[in-house]
C-alpha cells in the first residue's frame, strides 16, 4: 500500500492565474506529438511538408479539445445537459472524453483530407503514432490530479488517494496502468509498425485495436463514474461500451487494408 504523494494539482500560481499540471500534459503532448510527426514520422511519409504537419496538429488538437469535452457531456453528464445545455461550454469544471476526442479528430482528418486533397488514411495514418503521446501524459495528469482511480485493492503498489471522495481505500492505480499501456505499449507497436510501411490503413486500424483492447481491460480495474456506475450489473463500464465500435471500424479497416480494397 502507498500513500498519494501530495502533488499540487496547480503548478504555478501568479496572482489570480493558475496553470495547472492537466493542462501542461495537453501542451507537453501536443508539442511532443508535433516534433515527433515533423522529425520522425515524416521521413516515412515523404509527402508531409513542414506547413501540412503543422496545420495536421492544430485542427486535430482543436478537435480532440471540443469533441472531448462533447463527447465527456453527450457520454457521462447527458442529464446534467439536458437542465443546463450550456454545460457543454464550461470546460473550466473539467471532463474530458478521449471516445469523443476520436471524433472530434476524425472530423478534423475529414476536413484536412479535402484540404490537402489527400485520402482519409493518408491523414490518419500519419497522425496517430503520435496520438499516444497525449494519452501518456494525460493519463499521468488524472493521476497527480487524483481522478479516474481505480477499484478497491490489496495489491502492493495499491494507492491510498488523499481526497476524501476515494474513501481513504488502497485503490488500483488505473490512470498509471493506461499511461503505460495506452501511452508507452501502444507507442512502441505504432513506432514499430511505420518503420515496415504497411498498407494504407492498417496504422489506424492497429491503434484502434490496441486502443480499445487496452481500455476494455484497464476499465476492469478501474472504478466507474459514480453517477453512473456500471451498465450492465457490475460488469461492464461507459468506457467499455464505447470500446466496443472503436474495436470493430479497427478490425474492419485492418480487413479491408489487408485484402487490399482501396480506401478513401
Amino acid at each position: 500500500m502507498i500513500d498519494f504523494p501530495q502533488i499540487n494539482p496547480v503548478a504555478l500560481e501568479v496572482g489570480p492565474l493558475k496553470l495547472h499540471w492537466y493542462g501542461i500534459s495537453y501542451l507537453v503532448g501536443i508539442g511532443l506529438g508535433w516534433l515527433y510527426l515533423r522529425y520522425y514520422v515524416s521521413k516515412y511519409f515523404s509527402s508531409w511538408p513542414r506547413n501540412a504537419i503543422d496545420d495536421l496538429v492544430f485542427y486535430c488538437s482543436v478537435g480532440a479539445v471540443i469533441g472531448g469535452r462533447i463527447g465527456y457531456v453527450l457520454f457521462y453528464d447527458l442529464q446534467s445537459f439536458f437542465r443546463d445545455p450550456f454545460l457543454i461550454f464550461a470546460i473550466w469544471k473539467g471532463g474530458m472524453s478521449f471516445h469523443g476526442g476520436v471524433i472530434g479528430v476524425l472530423i478534423a482528418v475529414l476536413f484536412l483530407r479535402v484540404r490537402t486533397n489527400r485520402t482519409i488514411f493518408e491523414v490518419s495514418d500519419f497522425l496517430v503514432p503520435a496520438v499516444p503521446i497525449g494519452l501518456f501524459f494525460g493519463r499521468l495528469a488524472n493521476f497527480v490530479n487524483q481522478e479516474l482511480w481505480g477499484t478497491p485493492s490489496g495489491v502492493p503498489w495499491a494507492v491510498v488517494f488523499s481526497i476524501p471522495t476515494s474513501g481513504g481505500l488502497p485503490r488500483h492505480p488505473s490512470q498509471l496502468y493506461e499511461a503505460f499501456l495506452e501511452g508507452i505499449i501502444i507507442f512502441s507497436l505504432l513506432n514499430f509498425l511505420i518503420r515496415r510501411r504497411p498498407r494504407a490503413g492498417m496504422t489506424t486500424s492497429a491503434f484502434l485495436i490496441l486502443y480499445s483492447i487496452f481500455r476494455f481491460f484497464v476499465e476492469f480495474f478501474r472504478a466507474p463514474d459514480s453517477h453512473i456506475g456500471y451498465i450492465n450489473g457490475e460488469w461492464f463500464t461507459m468506457g467499455q461500451l464505447l470500446s466496443i465500435p472503436m474495436l470493430l471500424g479497427g478490425i474492419i479497416i485492418w480487413y479491408l487494408a489487408a485484402t487490399s480494397v482501396r480506401m478513401k
